[in-house]
């Protein structure tokens, strides 16, 4: 899923802060300990370290969920940015892990689904990942090692 916007509409819209985004972002909740879980996930598999990682918690993240028409109070769905285009549901899931190379890669077989049924999951997962892990009471703290690999701290 992708929004109708134009790629990087975000650098024309003067409520989103200027970012570097020569690299693709991930934009998840931070309070979510399922979604904190994924972006340690990323910091340990991405060993090339191709994405930069936001909370949808940051001025930032909540300026680019507003952008792309989001509750920037229910953060139901990362948002994957590539190229300038805002990646959504099962089909920013499928682009991160194919980011991350193989094996993790081999998510692509889930485009073998029709968009509905991946985003019908996505969006089941996403319901109850509160109930599946919990809820945090600060976003991730990324180490000193990490800090170069988040943008709005």
């Amino acid at each position: 899923m992708t929004t109708e916007r134009a790629p990087y509409s975000y650098r024309q819209d003067p409520d989103v802060p200027d970012f570097p985004d020569g690299k693709p972002i991930i934009i998840f909740d931070g309070h979510c300990a399922f979604c904190s879980d994924w972006a340690r996930f990323v910091l340990k598999h991405d060993r090339e370290g191709r994405f930069r990682l936001l909370a949808a918690q940051t001025d930032l993240g909540r300026a680019l969920y507003v952008h792309y028409g989001l509750d920037p109070e229910h953060y139901e769905t990362n948002i994957l940015i590539e190229n300038g285009m805002g990646w959504f549901k099962s089909e920013g899931s499928i682009r991160m892990a194919e980011g991350l190379g193989c094996p993790w890669s081999l998510a692509v077989i889930f485009r073998l689904l029709p968009l509905p049924a991946r985003d019908w999951l996505y969006e089941l997962i996403a319901r109850n990942r509160f109930k599946l892990r919990g809820r945090l009471e600060q976003c991730l703290l990324p180490s000193e090692k990490e800090k170069a690999r988040f943008l709005g701290l």
